[in-house]
């Protein structure tokens, strides 16, 4: 809160320690004084949460209030005099101080809280030296609440935090206080975990011991840590973290304010996904393929072999057979580097699009996929229209945004294949399958653009058609015709999508139809980011349009390159098709795998592994959603003879003779992109383009491949506590409750599922939320690799 004047609202003057204040009507004396920088102690209180005011070591004397007043729920008034360091209010704190410490343990010793315990300092300032309780300390019985968060209750002074927290912020009432007086806990209502992806920030509001991180436990003292700033490097908000380490190894991750992205919140993706950096595979040197045996060699041999197997393959097969695919979640140097290695040996195949299916429009694509607004906006908006999109587990940061916007009074609607729970209200839903969900958005661009006299584009002229309008799109479109504050987003089963083009398309129509933004929720870090490095095979850096394009990923799956670089991409995980994927890999005459980790899938198809460093131990740029540049700096070394993949693909550049490749920094390579990109600005209107129709629905069962929260990239992977979390299950064959009996099948046994060629056996069991024909089966499950398309035509029997 601000203390300064705000012509927007009425003033007051109020008198802290004999200070006078000019404030805004309506703030709590705690507000004021934190924005004036006077110091009041408190443990329930939270800039972010609703007051509960149920700690009262907030307590000021206020003249002629005949008793001490919390300040945390005392508003301001015009002429009041506020005394914080009075002999009444410090004499208030004290005893509230002392009934507080009555049944807290004497543990701090062993306490992972300990140095950095709100209870601990305000003991040292308001505490006796004495206590005067005589009688035996309360003791309260731990239950599990998960593999992300320790308890030890016994410590719980009943502040609440975590419960408002969960209740209010994340939106699940999973704890709550049960018992009264001294026999009170903070428990959950039923014996079961937490499932919140957010829950881990209960960690940072505990004041106390009661709650910590379980990963880290025990493991490191606060003052024993060094402390770095950072971006997350998993979805496409780009979280600003603080990486702690001890003696070179990250410990902990935990959250860094920044107000116009994730305040003081993280998912617990970011938060835990550090135990990824130290999996039982991470690579510690280079790795070379002797016949069917693997050998370590040093980095002069790896990338002399590297060298001549890729000049071998271009001179002699030309360039076009050069292919490279990369991860959306490199950084921006890296992603650039690669590109210019790629181009600069003659060829455009590249692209970090690995989950995407439909490529007809790219041409018409933005510059980046952006937001179409600052992050901020979303809860702002008082209606918006989701396509495609599970947010909540795919961008946690953003979900909490829309939640604050719906809980404002926002209409929220939905057009989905899958009937995912969302943790705010949602006006309308429409759950149908891939097939469904263009005809839906198809109804309610028609709705839409008859309610409002909006033109149809000859684009789409065709698709439209015939389209008759239902209720819940006449419904929809009443909503977003009136509404001020709009945003149609597309996510990331939308991007999947096997006619992305035309939900795009349609997309625009909406969004120019009510006049709002028309936005994308891509699912990597990097994603706008690698579109500005020219990571895609039809524009360079700076969204600057190559004479030929080259090949796309589906198309290079299709038809295999004999060299492929793959830049830390597992694709038998990482890409749409996943079996074609794999097999394209293993059609390589040659195989480079960039990567942290060396698994045996990958050992199986790579001629070459070079290990490069992951985020925490290397420098970079990640570009947001919102087309932010983050950069960041290395918190650790790199482990073993790991080196940043920058400086790989610089080396492996000048090795290749490639001109005006020597960069001394990651921020010289940073500072050409930027200026590559010059005055670029985002733009998601689509201008032009052939006429597109409605696909002729195709008989059978769908698939729908989702990609579990914790199944995103290799590194959250690999972070052993997420993997044990109710979200990281074993691939399982959801179907409609009906369809089990028509299928001849019989829930909880397994089944066989086949695409085409490729065939996997898993157990099957009835949802109501999955659509009629149709099989959740999600994608990047070591269950699923071997199978085809996320979003495609599947088959499922009888085992």
């Amino acid at each position: 809160m601000n203390a300064t004047p705000d012509p927007q609202h009425d003033l007051i003057t109020v008198e802290i320690d004999g200070t006078p204040y000019r404030v805004r009507k309506g703030q709590m004396i705690i507000q004021v004084a934190d924005a004036a920088g006077v110091v009041i102690p408190r443990f329930c209180y939270h800039k972010k949460m609703p007051v509960a005011a149920n700690c009262r070591m907030c307590l000021v004397e206020v003249e002629k209030v005949p008793k001490p007043v919390p300040a945390c729920a005392t508003p301001v008034a015009e002429g009041m005099r506020v005394f914080t360091r009075s002999v009444r209010a410090l004499s208030a704190q004290k005893a509230v101080m002392e009934f507080l410490l009555i049944n807290h343990p004497l543990d701090c010793p062993i306490c992972d809280q300990g140095g950095e315990c709100e209870l601990q300092d305000l003991a040292l300032g308001f505490g006796g030296s004495i206590s005067r309780f005589s009688e035996g300390k309360r003791v309260v019985a731990d239950h599990d609440l998960g593999p992300l968060i320790a308890t030890d209750m016994t410590r719980c002074i009943h502040c609440t935090r975590c419960i408002r927290f969960l209740d209010v912020i994340a939106g699940q009432k999973e704890l709550g206080g049960i018992g009264r007086g001294e026999h009170m806990r903070i428990d959950t209502y039923i014996e079961r975990g937490i499932r919140s992806e957010m829950s881990g920030n209960v960690i940072d509001v505990c004041p106390v011991g009661a709650l910590t991180s379980k990963p880290f436990r025990f493991t490191a003292r606060a003052w024993e840590l060094r402390q770095f700033p950072g971006v997350a490097p998993h979805d496409s908000i780009g979280s600003n973290i603080a990486v702690h380490t001890r003696g070179g190894r990250v410990m902990r991750v935990v959250p860094r304010e920044n107000e116009a992205i994730n305040e003081v919140w993280l998912s617990d993706r970011d938060r835990f996904s550090y135990q990824g950096l130290y999996g039982a595979d991470r690579l510690d040197g280079p790795m070379i393929r002797r016949g069917e045996r693997w050998e370590p060699a040093d980095w002069d041999v790896a990338l002399e072999r590297v060298r001549d197997g890729l000049h071998g393959i271009v001179e002699r097969e030309g360039p076009e057979q050069l292919g490279a695919l990369v991860s959306p979640t490199a950084t921006l140097e890296e992603l650039y580097l690669l590109n210019r290695l790629v181009r600069g040996l003659g060829s455009h195949n590249i692209d970090h699009r690995l989950r995407q299916a439909d490529f007809r429009d790219q041409d018409l694509a933005p510059p980046f996929p952006w937001l179409g607004q600052s992050i901020e906006d979303l809860e702002s908006l008082d209606a918006a229209l989701l396509i495609g999109s599970n947010v909540r587990h795919e961008q946690p940061i953003a979900a909490h945004r829309l939640r604050k916007a719906a809980l404002g009074g926002a209409r929220v609607m939905v057009i989905n294949p899958i009937d995912f729970e969302f943790h705010f209200p949602v006006t309308e839903t429409v759950v149908t399958d891939p097939a469904g969900m263009v005809r839906a958005v198809a109804g309610l661009a028609k709705a839409l653009a008859q309610e409002t006299r909006t033109a149809v584009p000859a684009r789409v002229e065709a698709c439209l058609q015939g389209v008759v309008p239902d209720v819940a799109a006449k419904s929809m479109a009443r909503v977003l015709k009136e509404t001020r504050r709009g945003a149609v987003l597309l996510g990331n089963l939308a991007i999947a999508h096997p006619d992305l083009a035309l939900l795009r398309a349609l997309a625009g129509l909406i969004a120019e139809a009510c006049g709002a933004p028309l936005g994308y929720l891509p699912e990597a870090a990097n994603s706008a980011g690698a579109w500005l490095a020219g990571a895609v095979p039809h524009r360079n850096a700076g969204a600057i349009p190559v004479d030929v394009a080259g090949l796309h990923v589906a198309a290079m799956m299709e038809a295999p390159r004999k060299a492929l670089l793959l830049f830390n991409v597992e694709p038998e995980f990482d890409c749409h098709d996943a079996a074609r994927a794999h097999d394209a890999a293993r059609a390589a005459e040659f195989t480079v795998v960039l990567s942290p980790y060396g698994s045996e899938a990958m050992k199986a198809y790579a001629d070459v592994m070079l290990p490069i460093a992951p985020f925490t131990e290397t420098s970079g740029t990640y570009v947001n959603v919102e087309g932010r540049w983050q950069s960041f700096q290395g918190a650790s070394a790199p482990q073993g003879a790991s080196r940043p993949g920058w400086k790989v693909l610089r080396v492996l550049g000048n090795l290749l003779d490639l001109r005006d490749y020597d960069y001394g920094s990651s921020e010289q390579v940073r500072d050409e992109l930027r200026r590559c990109c010059g005055e670029l600005r985002p733009d998601n209107h689509i201008h032009g383009g052939a006429a597109l129709s409605l696909t002729t629905p195709v008989g059978g069962l769908t698939r729908i491949g989702d990609v579990p929260i914790y199944n995103l990239d290799p590194l959250v992977r690999r972070a052993a506590a997420l993997q044990k979390t109710d979200y990281a299950s074993d691939a399982v064959a959801r179907v409609h409750p009906g369809m089990i009996q028509r299928l001849g099948l019989t829930e909880g046994r397994n089944v066989s599922v086949s695409q085409g060629e490729y065939r996997a056996i898993v157990p099957v069991q009835g949802d109501t939320r999955v659509p009629d024909g149709c099989v959740w089966l999600p994608a990047a499950l070591a269950g699923t690799v071997g199978l085809g398309p996320a979003i495609g035509p599947i088959v499922v029997e009888p085992t």
